[in-house]
């Protein structure tokens, strides 16, 4: 189980991370993260983060230095991690890198219901899957390795762990089509019976309710 946090927003998490570089404003801080691409490495609602500033300045992870004013803009508090800020950082990234969470993707959902699609259909679209997943990872081992030639390898590591996941991702996708395909995959009859002729096989029906009417 995760740990309850005094704020819980994974933006806190990046917050703390751009403030270990040295003292920022608000702004600075999240034109920082724009910079980083955390975009993609969390969901990020920009529409929350000066609550969760707010929030993280309340519970002491953050505090404030100093306020500037440049020209006519607005002043703008500077804030700087704290002790707590950072072990609060060390401690999440920890738990982060440690401990598997239940996650749930979307094609996860649509595997879920992937019987209310003929297997004829369900195979073209996982094709058309596979050919946009191919596409993504030729394009991201692209841009990891030119990304390399700039950073060190330590700062790319999500990239990897990305591109890793798309491919095996593709792979499964891959074993699941030539199985369709070549007509090997259990119960593919009976599937496609269902669909031509709107009855359910008793092979396909929810175990639940076979169990149920037994007794």
């Amino acid at each position: 189980m995760p740990k309850q946090r005094k704020v819980g927003n994974l933006l806190a998490l990046a917050v703390l991370s751009a403030l270990t570089q040295r003292p920022m404003h608000p702004y600075e801080i999240a034109t920082t993260l724009r910079a980083w691409g955390k975009e993609q490495d969390m969901e990020i609602k920009w529409g929350s983060f000066y609550t969760v500033i707010r929030n993280m300045d309340r519970h002491g992870l953050i505090e404030a230095v100093e306020s500037v004013r440049a020209g006519r803009r607005p002043e703008r508090t500077v804030y700087r991690i704290t002790e707590a800020g950072r072990a609060e950082l060390v401690d999440w990234a920890r738990e982060l890198v440690s401990t598997p969470e239940p996650e749930h993707p979307r094609f996860r959902a649509g595997l879920s219901v992937l019987a209310v699609l003929h297997p004829d259909e369900a195979a073209a679209l996982l094709r058309r899957r596979l050919e946009l997943l191919d596409e993504g990872i030729r394009a991201a081992r692209g841009v990891l390795a030119e990304h390399l030639r700039q950073l060190p390898r330590l700062f790319l590591v999500e990239s990897e762990y990305d591109v890793a996941i798309r491919e095996a991702e593709a792979a499964w996708v891959r074993a699941l089509l030539a199985e369709l395909t070549d007509g090997t995959y259990p119960g593919l009859d009976q599937w496609r019976a269902f669909h031509e002729t709107g009855e359910l096989p008793p092979e396909l029906s929810d175990p639940t309710e076979r169990s149920g009417s037994t007794q």
